[in-house]
């Protein structure tokens, strides 16, 4: 599945979300209504298309794309164990995963410490991908859920 493919299956498969595009770049957001203020906006996937914000997962090559997911503590923690939370030099998070391999569920490699995964062209963890998606946007439902519940009298 390349990053077309993906961004036409969250967009098929997941109702209420918004796709906002930078740079190549797709981001999502929960928010049936479409009326989310700025400082509300927060995707819960994002798919990279490029090395415009890092250069760590060397998404210059052809056809590669990285998808990050992000996940609650204990979802993460299922799949990946304790988040990393030391960084090189660069900011990168310090831990096993090789950023550049392909179709490998890892942390991501700046956010793994707030409990976002990547995955850089999912093919054979593309069903774990899909699970992944679907609980990141039950969570993202949840959350616009209980805010418009807080702020609606």
């Amino acid at each position: 599945m390349n990053a077309e493919e993906m961004t036409r299956y969250l967009s098929e498969t997941f109702t209420g979300i918004q796709l906002q595009e930078a740079n190549g770049d797709t981001f999502v957001t929960y928010d049936p209504d479409g009326d989310l203020p700025a400082d509300r906006w927060l995707p819960f996937a994002t798919i990279v298309t490029g090395d415009d914000y890092d250069s760590v997962s060397d998404l210059s090559r052809p056809g590669a794309y990285r998808l990050n997911i992000g996940l609650t503590k204990a979802t993460y923690t299922a799949h990946l164990g304790t988040a990393p939370t030391e960084r090189d030099a660069q900011g990168v998070l310090l831990c096993d995963a090789d950023y550049t391999a392909r179709d490998t569920l890892m942390p991501h490699p700046f956010y793994g410490n707030q409990h976002w995964v990547s995955v850089i062209n999912p093919d054979t963890t593309l069903a774990t991908t899909k699970d992944l998606l679907a609980d990141a946007y039950d969570f993202a439902v949840r959350k616009h859920t209980n805010h418009r519940a807080r702020v609606q009298p």
